[in-house]
């Protein structure tokens, strides 16, 4: 994944096109509601009630971010580059850990 920049390259630059406090605000909550409707998923394939959840889940966290987006007046990272989906990940994580 890394090509030719390490990891923390990556997330600099990812930081750098989430300025925007509430774009900043708007991504440390929807990543995690996302990455929260994934083993939501999979408990889903044994409590089918909770397939639903599941989308509601990765909805809304797909909408903070680009509801974040639309403040920052930038499109998501992603769309230049497919890793970026990854990057935010450990951008939040950074983030959490006061890193970024």
């Amino acid at each position: 994944m890394r090509g030719d920049r390490t990891g923390e390259q990556w997330v600099q630059q990812y930081s750098s096109s989430h300025q925007h406090p509430v774009n900043r605000a708007c991504h440390t909550l929807g990543i995690p509601t996302i990455l929260l409707s994934i083993p939501v998923f999979v408990l889903a394939i044994f409590f089918h009630r909770l397939l639903i959840v599941a989308i509601v889940l990765f909805a809304v966290g797909w909408v903070f971010q680009f509801v974040g987006h639309a403040f920052e007046g930038k499109p998501p990272e992603f769309f230049q580059d497919w890793r970026f989906l990854f990057v935010g990940v450990r951008w939040w994580w950074a983030k959490i850990h006061g890193k970024v």
